[in-house]
């Protein structure tokens, strides 16, 4: 990936995780979630730095999340606000929304 574009990394523990990219300095933006049992999680942080702004990094993090949570056949809680706005600008995300 070019550094305009830098790869959304995923780490995880039993309880938690987070996906991420870092920028040319070092400076990285995240959207972390907490594991709730086998199938579900908790999207509960987004976080873009200043540098990313306007490139559309917190919805990039947000649609991979969606994107594994639907390979693994999971379901999102999205506690944290922008991720809550974006399920709701994004309807056809409504198969991985926990009721």
């Amino acid at each position: 990936m070019s550094e305009t574009t830098p790869e959304i990394l995923l780490e995880e523990t039993d309880t938690k995780g987070r996906y991420f990219l870092r920028g040319p300095n070092g400076e990285v933006a995240e959207s972390t979630f907490s594991k709730l049992g086998e199938h579900r999680i908790i999207i509960d942080h987004t976080e873009v730095p200043d540098v990313f702004r306007g490139q559309g990094v917190g919805l990039r993090l947000v649609t991979r999340a969606v994107e594994d949570a639907r390979a693994a056949g999971k379901k999102i809680i999205p506690l944290c606000p922008f991720a809550n706005a974006q399920f709701k600008k994004h309807p056809e995300w409504a198969d991985v929304l926990s009721k």
